[in-house]
């Protein structure tokens, strides 16, 4: 069964953004089971900002 196109909206920026057909395969064959809720900008600035945080420590704020 061929898949079309969807235009979904950014959670982020508002702006309009296209799920391919392909895409749509990828995430089907990987098992993800929601689509993306962000555009492609707003992805790559969030994982950007994800790399930028100090790493944390698995005891952080435990003090027993």
């Amino acid at each position: 069964m061929k898949m079309a196109d969807k235009v979904l909206i950014c959670k982020d920026c508002g702006a309009e953004f296209t799920f391919t057909e392909g895409e749509q395969a990828f995430y089907k064959e990987k098992g993800f089971e929601n689509e993306p809720q962000r555009c492609l900008e707003c992805r790559k600035a969030k994982k950007q900002m994800r790399n930028n945080r100090p790493p944390r420590s698995n005891n952080a704020g435990n003090r027993w």
